[in-house]
Formats: structure tokens, sequence, C-alpha cells
């Protein structure tokens, strides 16, 4: 699997019951296969992962893959777990589902050495066939895969390609100069930086509300059109800012799809809603977009 474009981390909704919404998940997909975006990621920090009991992970794997992969979309499911044995798991169940790939993060919590890690990815690569995307996310996780272990595990033939959420232009030029792996940003400020230095696309959590915007970004970047690629940047620039930094992702991105008339329900706890100052912040930041 070639991975370049927008994959849009979309978010997890909730109904007024409090349990998954299919019907609304569907209708988030299918805007996101008219805005042309590559795939979708579902289940990943924006989908407030840690909150699905194993059950409600398999029904929103499931549904996402019934519904994307008729529109031509990847599904890269989330499978990441700070337990090896449930990571391999979650990675055999999503390959059985028909997902595109699996997005494995860093072990949380326990805070494993960088063998440990390889490891840990080692396991859930040699599990099953289904490309493996490293999810390299220390301010998460509480810990980061140094580039020179993400080039000895690239080495691992289901071992595809990195989202890198460091925000860091070191971390992703050292990766890209010890190997070939493909680097996706996994900071929507970052995918021109990102870019330039050889990644392909990002998994980006504003997609959620401008899908065509931010694979326009990612055309223009593959396309080595950078006059293009920087002007759509700075488009986004500010609004890519607020949704990572107002609160807690995925905080502004529900309130935005609130606000924006694409309610996606409430947010589970310890996940909260946003404070009326961030509301009027973000309701501020899609005004400038003519969003609103």
């Amino acid at each position: 699997m070639k991975f370049a474009g927008c994959y849009t981390a979309i978010v997890t909704p909730f109904g007024s019951d409090g349990q998954v919404d299919l019907a609304t998940l569907r209708r988030q997909i299918e805007f996101q296969a008219a805005g042309g975006v590559a795939g979708v990621v579902p289940c990943g920090t924006t989908g407030e992962s840690p909150t699905l009991s194993d059950g409600e992970w398999e029904r929103v794997i499931g549904a996402t893959v019934e519904i994307a992969r008729p529109l031509g979309l990847a599904v890269i499911a989330g499978t990441g777990s700070n337990n090896t044995h449930h990571a391999v798991t979650l990675q055999e169940r999503a390959a059985a589902l028909g997902a595109s790939a699996g997005l494995s993060v860093n072990p949380y919590y326990t805070k494993p050495t960088q063998e440990g890690m390889r490891r840990h990815f080692l396991a859930v690569a040699d599990a099953t066939e289904l490309p493996v995307v490293l999810y390299n996310i220390p301010g998460r996780t509480g810990v980061a895969l140094n580039p020179e272990t993400i080039a000895r595990l690239c080495e691992h033939p289901n071992i595809a390609a990195v989202k890198e959420a460091t925000g860091s232009m070191d971390s992703a030029s050292t990766i890209a100069s010890l190997c070939d792996i493909t680097i996706l940003s996994g900071d929507d400020s970052m995918t021109l930086p990102f870019c330039s230095v050889g990644a392909t696309g990002v998994v980006s959590v504003v997609s959620n509300i401008l899908p065509r915007k931010v694979q326009d970004l990612c055309d223009a970047c593959n396309g080595g059109d950078w006059s293009r690629a920087r002007s759509i940047h700075f488009e986004l620039f500010d609004v890519c800012r607020g949704l990572l930094s107002l609160e807690t992702n995925p905080i502004p991105i529900k309130t935005a799809m609130r606000l924006l008339g694409r309610d996606s329900g409430s947010l589970r706890l310890p996940m909260t809603e946003g404070t009326e100052a961030t509301s009027a912040a973000v309701r501020s930041l899609l005004t400038r977009l003519k969003l609103i």
C-alpha cells in the first residue's frame, strides 16, 4: 500500500444515550469521501479510542470499513495498545475486518526502552500481513521512537509508514535521512514543513471539517507546487494551531463540528465539552475562514 495524501482522523460520534452513533459515522465518512481525501483513520486519538470498549472498537472499525472502502477510501484502523498482546490482537482483528492498515501507537504509561518498543512493534508486525503504521506521539505516550529505532523497524516488510507526531523537523529529517519509510505528518500545522523533507501526507484533524482543502495541500506538496502549498498552509495555519492547542484534542474539533451543524455528540469522560472561551475562539477561527 502506498500512503500519500490526507487521512482524516475521524471523531467517534456518540448519541444522546452515550452509545456509538453509527448513522452519524456514516455521514461523516461520506463527507470525507466527497472531500476527496485518501482515507480515514477510525479509533485513533481523535476518535477517543481509550474510552472505547473492545466491542465498540470492533463496531466502529467494521462499520468504517463497510462504508469507506466502497467509496474508495483507505481505512487505517487504530490498533495500538500499551499491552503487546492486546495490540497484536487488535491488529489481527483489523485485518480480519478488512482494514487497509493498522495505526499502532507507542506503548503509553509503561515507558518502555527503545529495545522494548522495537520488540513490541515487531510482534505486531509479525502477527499479520496487514501493514503497520507506527504512531510516534510522545506528547500523549510519554515515550518517543528514536529515528534510529524507526530505521531498524523499517526493515520489517510489514512496517510501512510512520505517523510522526513529534512536531520536530529534526526528527522527521533524521528519519528521512536514515531510511525510506513513508512519513505522514501527525500535526496539521507541520504538513508542509514535513513534506519539504520527504513526507507524503498527513493524518489530519482539521480535515474533519475541511477535507478538500487539506487534500489540496497534500496534492500541491506531492506535485511539487510549493507556491500553492505555502498559500494553503498559511490559509489553514491559524485553524490548525487553534484546533490542536485551545484544549486537548478532540475537544476543539468536536466544538467546531457542533458550530458547523455537524454535531458528533458529546465527549466521553475523562474528556469534557469545551469551555465557553474555547467555543468563542473556535467560532472566531471558523468565521475568519468564512465557514460561518
